[in-house]
């Protein structure tokens, strides 16, 4: 009996060719522009690949310049980004603000296990001062839950982080959201976006639960090509946003 599947199925796409020499970071009205041969390029939606500031645009040729003879966008999370921010988050802003808000009613660091003792005391040790941060930096005063039970978050709270969601710039709130997304975490995002909180310190608290059932029952390969990649995107969104305000 013939294989009667298409040929190629499951397969990744060919990647595309390399088809320029060098990369630059050129600076012009609409901000540090990122050209390729000196032609400036563009993102999906055809706008142009500027960011804010040099040290952003300049990170962003590190990955362009980086590419070998075809260009993977699994190796460049900071234009991925980028695009995203240009092409998506400037024109819809407040909608995404609010979506981080709205994580913020059910924020990670709220729900605790009641048990095993051990992770009860590794959560308290992890995520307590993150959520003590928050309230002497932004006044949000969080109520915690044991296990999957739902609090609800008093509205001064939810006010609070409204306020200091980065909502003024459209790459720091990309990076904000990836965050909140990945991690479940308005406060990490924050923490992030504020500069109180390390990209060390927010992956470690963000990876606490997963990295508890690595311990408990063993490494599986996938979970943890899961966890790196996961990783490596909330990197990209850190760097992102500290380098979209390093002018």
């Amino acid at each position: 009996m013939s294989d009667a599947r298409p040929k190629g199925l499951g397969e990744r796409p060919a990647l595309p060719k390399r088809f320029y020499k060098a990369a630059e970071a050129i600076e012009t009205p609409e901000g540090f522009v990122v050209a390729l041969d000196g032609r400036h390029a563009r993102t999906p939606a055809r706008a142009p690949l500027a960011l804010p500031t040099r040290p952003l645009a300049e990170a962003v040729v590190e990955e362009w310049s980086a590419q070998g003879e075809t260009i993977d966008p699994r190796t460049m999370p900071l234009t991925r980004l980028a695009n995203v921010a240009i092409d998506g988050v400037r024109l819809e802003m407040k909608a995404v603000a609010a979506e981080i808000v709205k994580y913020a009613g059910s924020d990670l660091l709220c729900y605790r296990a009641g048990h095993p003792e051990r992770l009860v005391e590794r959560q308290t040790a992890l995520w307590d001062p993150i959520l003590a941060a928050a309230r002497e930096d932004f006044g949000a005063r969080f109520l915690l839950a044991e296990g999957v039970m739902f609090v609800e978050q008093p509205p001064a709270t939810l006010e609070a982080v409204a306020r200091f969601v980065p909502g003024d710039d459209a790459f720091v709130l990309t990076g904000a959201n990836v965050v909140t997304t990945l991690t479940g975490s308005a406060v990490i995002a924050i923490g992030l976006a504020r500069g109180w909180l390390t990209p060390d310190a927010a992956w470690e608290a963000a990876d606490l639960d997963d990295a508890w059932n690595a311990e408990l029952w063993g490494e599986d390969g996938e979970a943890e090509a899961r966890r790196a990649a996961r990783r490596t995107e909330m990197t990209a969104a850190a760097t992102m946003m500290s380098l979209a305000r390093a002018g």
